[in-house]
This record gives C-alpha cells, structure tokens and sequence, in this order.
C-alpha cells in the first residue's frame, strides 16, 4: 500500500501544525518552506483538511491556519481515508474498468481486501498526539534553516 503524495501532503501539514501551540496559526508559505514543497500543492491540500474539519482557517491580515481540533482527537486513519481517493490496490478493487478475466473465481482480492483492511486498522489506532511524541524536536526542525542533513 503506498499513499498518495495528497495524503502523505495532508499528514504533515497537520504535524507542523500539531508541533505548534494550539492557538497558534502558521502560513502555507512557511509550511510550504518548511517541507520544500509546492505552495500551490498546499493549498489544495489544506482547503480538502478544512472542509474535513482537520484544520481550520483565519482570513485577513496576520491570518492563517490551525488545527480545528485537538491532535488527541484527529485519527491518521480517519485522515488517510478521507485523504486518499481511492483504495484500489489491483484492477478488480474498481467495479468499472475490471477487465481481469480471473476475478470472479480469484482469491487473491479476498486476501489484498483483508490486507487492507490491516492496514487501516493500525492506521486507525494512532492519533496525530501519538505521531507528535517528539513535538520539541519536531518543531525545531521545522524552523527556516534547519536540517538533519
């Protein structure tokens, strides 16, 4: 299972947002900076996590965003799911466009459906708190200028 790059984008926004002070609000520009990442990417990104009710935004000037909720109450495996669009790991996942000839006597659905379902269930067992454990060294990284490398 790989995730996609939407929802890997969505998962840390909300970590540079949970390595913050609750009320505290942050710019796409600086998490854009912070990741390297596209401007633009983000702010797709954090549009889809605020209609979700992840984050929440501040209009005007010295505005911003944060997280809607407290990082004991946002699920990753609940973000993920909402995140991701779709969960097709092979061809006969999708109802249109299954063209396998095998898939009405294939086992192998059963067991990738199975698999699957693991994989969310681990998902849904963590919070954004359990992934902030080490909040200080994370918000220290995430200054301008700081690297592991």
């Amino acid at each position: 299972m790989r995730l996609t790059m939407y929802t890997d984008f969505s998962l840390r926004i909300l970590l540079y947002l949970g390595a913050k002070e609750q009320e505290e609000l942050s710019t796409i520009k600086e998490i854009s900076e912070a990741y390297q990442i596209s401007k633009n990417h983000l702010m797709k990104v954090s549009h889809e996590l605020g209609k979700a009710g992840f984050i929440e935004t501040v209009r005007g000037r010295g505005g911003g965003i944060r997280l809607a909720l407290p990082p004991e109450e946002i699920n990753i495996g609940a973000v993920v799911k909402r995140m991701e669009d779709d969960f097709h790991l092979v061809e006969c996942f999708s109802a249109e466009g299954n063209t396998c000839p095998i898939a009405p006597v294939c086992g192998l659905k059963g067991v990738l459906a199975q698999a699957l379902k693991a994989y969310l269930d681990v998902l849904s067992q963590y919070t954004l708190a359990d992934l902030l454990a080490n909040r200080a060294a994370l918000r220290m990284i995430l200054q301008p200028g700081v690297s592991l490398t």
